[in-house]
């Protein structure tokens, strides 16, 4: 093939199949800035290279109904394994939903259509699939993937693999068509689904793409064990990178299998009486993986504070490698994060949730994907966070996504309720909010109050406890996560102060080289929490009226928070340990 013919290929998505290799280096190259780790050696693939019926060692036909009788979301056809609903002619993929009355497993329905599950399953990696898409009304085309576990009669793992259901399992929608009712034609979307947000996700992006029944796009999908990102013809539009990755977050730690279909009705809407058959139209599926071998570590690894507020510090971070990417694990007290960025561009990384007027430590190590460890490993920097601002201010830092005007919030104690309010500065449309809570990581929808301003009440909380709380604004096309907010319940906004503490009982020596001793207790019996500064609690009980002192002396030399508290009585004191 002649060089300029390939080129004509690669930006030209209207014509044949392009070159595997060309292409790959192609998507890789222009994607390079918009994912987290490079993937570059293809593992599987179906090039449809081929005619008649699907290579029955890469597919499987997926056509037993569901108990009931009927589809998921009331979709009306039947899925076969059929020629007329799923063959190869011409290096292409044809799957063809159609009107025509069909018995199938005692049922009668006047729609068909095919449904292939791959035999391939697998966990991290790109996946780039070459299609024209139906746009017919009532058509719902889909590229996408369920987790091998999924207990769902019919899917080719089910029998040997399938102990969990949906949405635990999770689901990676990286094509939909047909089912987003206020967007226009060929307005393509993408989507998430997981225990924290399924059937109506949040976790959702989208993107206008030209005539997609006329033309072939390239829609990609790039899975790391850090982020999730979605592409069109090599463009990303949208990344799931939820800050606490756990089962109801995060269950994409585990082998995934390809789904395509059309579904018919349902969520699609009404199907025209004029509707005769469409199809979804595929020149190829690709996975790509890294397998080979990588012994050269990342070289030139700096590191570096940035902006400080009360409860978050700045990292800067940068390392040089030859996989384009690499990895830096964060250490800071029992806490760790990690985070990635791509070789010889600066990665800022937020750290939050952490306690006002408190000198941290973080030890920063760099790898590449493959392991390998910068040789200066690992470099200690230093940071003390501001004084606690208060309950209320603008602000700019995001724990994720990015804000361009920042938001405003403002937190309130009323009796033992607390009142947040959030309110977007950004000018997004189709806004909606949820309140996060930091740990144990919950969501709950916000309630609009005007404008771009939300608000919600927490009931029952404890006067004199630190709480952190975050909002995410969710948008059309992605979103934005505020920096995790401490408030202490009970705080003023108007007065910053607190509400009654026991500021009678004195604790000393500070700093201490094992053991806490107090005076005026009253007579009282305390509760006590000894916590380190990432508010984990390392130490609990009960502190009788006539203790004298608190043995700490087997907890390592560093910053450390002791709170008391007897009835609504609550006070914290900041600790250092000197050995």
């Amino acid at each position: 093939m002649r060089i300029t013919t390939m080129i004509s290929d690669l930006f030209n998505f209207t014509t044949g199949k392009a070159s595997l290799f060309v292409l790959s280096f192609f998507m890789a190259s222009t994607a390079f800035s918009q994912v987290d780790v490079v993937y570059n050696d293809l593992v599987w693939s179906d090039e449809f290279d081929y005619q008649g019926p699907v290579n029955s060692g890469n597919w499987h036909h997926q056509t037993r109904i569901p108990a009931g009788g009927s589809w998921y979301n009331n979709e009306v056809q039947h899925y076969t394994n059929r020629l007329s609903n799923s063959f190869v002619s011409g290096t292409d993929l044809n799957i063809i939903a159609k009107r025509e009355n069909f018995t199938d497993q005692n049922v009668n329905k006047q729609f068909t259509s095919a449904r292939l599950n791959s035999k391939f399953a697998f966990k991290y990696g790109r996946v780039d699939i070459r299609a024209k898409a139906s746009n017919n009304p009532g058509t719902w085309p889909a590229l996408w993937l369920l987790g091998k576990n999924v207990n769902e009669d019919g899917a080719f793992f089910n029998s040997q693999f399938g102990t969990t259901s949906w949405p635990a399992c999770g689901e990676l929608d990286i094509m939909e068509h047909g089912i987003f009712t206020t967007q226009p034609l060929n307005y393509i979307g993408s989507a998430i689904h997981t225990p924290s947000s399924s059937g109506n996700t949040i976790n959702k992006g989208g993107i206008q793409a030209a005539d997609i029944a006329e033309n072939y796009h390239i829609y990609s999908m790039n899975w790391s064990p850090n982020q999730i990102t979605f592409l069109l013809d090599g463009v990303a539009f949208y990344t799931y990178n939820p800050s606490v990755k756990n089962a109801e977050t995060w269950p994409f730690n585990k082998e995934h299998f390809l789904i395509f279909n059309i579904a018919m009705g349902g969520y699609a809407g009404e199907i025209p009486p004029s509707f005769s058959e469409a199809s979804m139209v595929i020149d190829y599926v690709r996975v790509y993986q890294n397998v080979l071998s990588d012994i050269e570590p990342p070289t030139n690894f700096t590191a570096s504070v940035g902006t400080i507020t009360e409860s978050t510090v700045e990292l800067k971070l940068n390392a040089v490698d030859n996989s384009g990417i690499v990895k830096y694990n964060i250490y800071y007290g029992s806490n760790s994060n990690t985070v990635s960025g791509i070789s010889g561009v600066e990665k800022s990384a937020v750290i939050s949730g952490l306690f006002p007027n408190v000198n941290y430590t973080f030890s920063v190590s760099a790898s590449d994907t493959a392991g390998n460890p910068a040789g200066n490993n690992p470099i200690e920097l230093n940071a003390t966070t501001l004084e606690n601002q208060g309950c209320e201010g603008t602000d700019i830092v995001a724990s994720q996504g990015t804000f361009t005007d920042g938001y405003k919030y403002k937190f309130e104690t009323i009796g033992t309720d607390v009142k947040f309010t959030f309110e977007l500065l950004d000018n997004k449309p189709d806004l909606i909010a949820y309140l996060w809570r930091q740990n144990p990581f919950s969501e709950v929808q916000m309630t609009n109050v005007g404008g771009r301003k939300f608000s919600h009440t927490l009931s029952g909380q404890t006067l004199g406890a630190t709480i952190n709380y975050a909002a995410k604004f969710a948008f059309a096309g992605g979103l934005s996560v505020t920096r995790y907010i401490p408030y202490v319940v009970g705080t003023d906004c108007a007065t910053n102060i607190s509400l009654p503490s026991n500021s009678g009982i004195s604790i000393f020596p500070n700093p201490t080289d094992g053991k806490i001793y107090f005076t005026g207790l009253e007579n009282k019996t305390y509760e006590f929490s000894l916590m380190d500064v990432t508010g984990k609690s390392l130490k609990t009980g009960i502190l009788p009226s006539n203790a004298t002192f608190l043995d700490v002396s087997h907890f390592k030399k560093g910053v450390y928070f002791l709170d008391l508290k007897s009835g609504n009585s609550q006070i914290r004191r900041k600790l250092e340990l000197s050995k």
